[in-house]
């Protein structure tokens, strides 16, 4: 995910915390890897990794927001999906 796309989907206008989205971007693949066992190269070609990592950025981002909980829910989910392709695939 571009900077860019990370901005958008937040619905920032500004690049006023560009280095703290990029911290957060960078950990992003990490996170998945540790979570679901799926190395950063599957996940450069797996639609749904992508879909995940917008959603942990909003949360990551905005930890104090009102749907947290929600948001939390649905990217557990995602996770285990991620997961169960990243077994298939070994």
């Amino acid at each position: 995910m571009t900077i860019e796309e990370a901005r958008e989907w937040l619905r920032l206008d500004n690049s006023d915390n560009d280095e703290i989205i990029k911290a957060l971007l960078v950990a992003i693949p990490n996170y998945i890897e540790v979570s679901t066992g799926m190395c950063k190269e599957q996940q450069d070609t797996e639609p749904l990794v992508y879909t995940v990592s917008k959603f942990i950025l909003q949360l990551w981002y905005n930890a104090e927001q009102a749907e947290s909980e929600k948001l939390q829910r649905t990217i557990d989910s995602l996770l285990k999906a991620i997961t169960l392709m990243a077994d298939r695939s070994e």
